[in-house]
């Protein structure tokens, strides 16, 4: 019996499935969702993702590949490891080494020393530590471009596949071996300063300036990629100044209190409750 291949409106149907199972379980596990927007922009960038590089993520070979780099102490002596995640495709003698962000490629493309380093940590684990060939290190953005996300908004097919061909989410990075050291210093004085609660938040003009070699404000560019970016006092005001005209207090506060539906909730609260032995 031959097997039917899918189409590519059944590919994406299943994409769209997974990601919504995968939503759902995370919501299970942190205790509540993403705000409409946020999940919608989320569901375009998989979506489009699938669209723009479908022949890079049929090639990948090793997905998800964790690499780490153990046994490194800080300069105060505390032990601590790096690690990373990557994509892996070998294709004619060659390795590519894909990270992947959800950055905007020409912010990276501006400023490629940001994100050069880390990924020659990366590298370095993969031809150092793993004893494999490495050809080539490249990110893939997988944050859509304004001009694209217009031309959906406006249901423009034309336009949007226009958008599409134009858009280039790869951005090639150089392995310099030399960077490695400095950067593998940097992470260890940072583990310090966070073990010893030295947190120093940059102030409100600082986060207003434009960033070095970009032209966006310090926290679109930097705060915003940030995960503890809300409990930031500085980064809330400047949130606040900017969205002062669009409901932003209670946009926010839509976000902090949407925990799902009552069923979804009672799923989370009782969720470990067939752990507990009764017998004790």
């Amino acid at each position: 019996m031959t097997r039917r291949s899918m189409t590519d409106n059944e590919i994406e149907r299943r994409i769209l499935n997974f990601f919504e199972d995968n939503l759902e379980m995370l919501k299970m596990e942190g205790g509540h969702a993403l705000a409409p927007y946020v999940k919608e922009t989320a569901r375009m960038q998989v979506l489009l993702y699938w669209r723009k590089l479908r022949e890079i993520a049929m090639k990948v070979t090793d997905t998800e590949v964790k690499l780490n780099l153990p046994q490194q102490r800080t300069p105060k002596g505390r032990p601590f490891g790096i690690e990373g995640v990557v994509d892996i495709v070998r294709e004619n003698d060659r390795v590519v080494m894909y990270d992947i962000k959800t950055h905007a490629a020409d912010d990276i493309r501006e400023n490629t020393q940001d994100y050069e380093r880390q990924l020659n940590v990366y590298a370095h684990i993969w031809q150092n530590l793993r004893n494999q060939q490495l050809d080539e290190t490249t990110i893939i953005c997988t944050q859509y471009p304004p001009a694209l996300r217009y031309a959906m908004d406006k249901g423009d097919p034309e336009r949007e596949r226009h958008e599409l061909a134009r858009w280039n989410p790869l951005i090639d990075i150089e392995f310099d071996e030399g960077h490695v050291d400095e950067t593998i210093a940097d992470f260890a004085r940072v583990v310090d300063e966070i073990e010893d609660g030295h947190f120093a938040p940059p102030s409100l003009d600082v986060l207003r300036e434009l960033a070095p070699g970009a032209k966006v404000p310090f926290a679109t560019h930097v705060c915003r990629n940030c995960d503890a970016c809300f409990s930031c006092s500085a980064y809330r005001e400047f949130v606040r100044g900017k969205h002062s005209h669009s409901g932003f207090e209670s946009l926010f506060k839509q976000y902090l209190n949407d925990f799902g539906t009552d069923d979804e909730r009672d799923d989370v609260r009782l969720a470990g409750v067939s752990d507990i032995d009764d017998t004790k």
